[in-house]
């Protein structure tokens, strides 16, 4: 997605601001007092599996102090580095989430200062357009400023990207035929149709967990074993979307048509669309699929 920090976050209560909560003070006591741990960086943190170096530090520099810890909430990062918004994203997240571990240097290896503000000069308009501020804690004033011993911005050349292949487009999202043909096979073969807006984003085992605003959601569609009872506290799911993008989904703001299938008790989207509103096409389609009979 354009801004898929849907990518990054439960929009009501950021996840992204909970990956940071435990952000030491820098420069303060705390951080230079624990005793360094070096752990190998295990390849489920995909947010900084095979980068330049293979250990990392824990606690790291989050105070995260499990590695469970650390790959939950470093996921949520994924999506922002996958939009690229700065070559050195990647560097810098990991050099918090991950942190170099030297078993010679006690004290931990920070980021610096211009290294966040450049990131952050790249990737703060993107997680804007979504709604979110730079988070307070990592407030650029917090790092060093620039010397031998802290991480510096690179020319972003031998980074390697999360995925060494482009982000695919998630299935749900590519482009379809806008023809009534199109909505009318699409609309009758998925078991629920409904227009929303979206409440929360957050990522479980690889996947996107969607939650609607309760008050913005209309019904078009149940059907498949979908009953009132489930969207009730709806959840909508995007497989795989830690693994591929959404550009179509670029907008909290904005309204979805969203389709798709009862798997396994939960409800899968196959189909996924923004509304336009106000667009003829849009209500045309409103119009159609009330009456349609598949």
């Amino acid at each position: 997605m354009r801004a898929y920090l849907a990518l990054l976050v439960a929009l009501t209560l950021p996840e992204y601001l909970d990956a940071f909560h435990g952000l030491y003070a820098f420069g303060q006591p705390e951080l230079f007092q624990k005793k360094s741990n070096c752990k190998p960086i295990p390849a489920n943190l995909l947010l900084c599996h095979d980068i330049e170096y293979t250990d990392m530090r824990l606690p790291n520099l989050l105070g995260h102090e499990t590695m469970n810890e650390v790959v939950q909430q470093a996921s949520s990062w994924i999506p922002l580095v996958q939009k690229q918004c700065h070559p050195d994203t990647r560097k810098f997240l990991c050099s918090l989430f991950a942190p170099v571990c030297l078993d010679d240097l006690d004290e931990p290896i920070q980021p610096c200062r211009s290294l966040c503000e450049s990131v952050m000069n790249g990737c703060a308009p993107v997680m804007a357009a979504f709604g979110f501020p730079w988070p307070e804690m990592l407030d650029c004033e917090r790092f060093p400023l620039d010397n031998d011993l802290c991480i510096q911005p690179g020319s972003g050349d031998a980074l390697v990207p999360v995925t060494k292949e482009v982000p695919k487009v998630c299935e749900a999202c590519k482009e379809k035929p806008e023809n009534d043909n199109g909505i009318v096979d699409s609309f009758c073969k998925n078991d629920f149709a409904l227009k929303i807006k979206v409440k929360e984003i957050s990522y479980m085992n690889g996947d996107t967990k969607i939650i609607p605003e309760t008050k913005s959601k209309t019904v078009y569609k149940l059907n498949g074993g979908v009953t009132e009872r489930d969207l009730r506290k709806t959840v909508l799911w995007l497989k795989d979307g830690l693994q591929c993008v959404c550009d179509e989904m670029n907008d909290i703001n904005a309204a979805y048509l969203v389709m798709g299938q009862k798997m396994d008790g939960n409800l899968v989207i196959t189909s996924l669309k923004r509304w336009q509103k106000g667009q003829r096409e849009f209500k045309r389609i409103s119009r159609s699929i009330r009456k349609l009979q598949c």
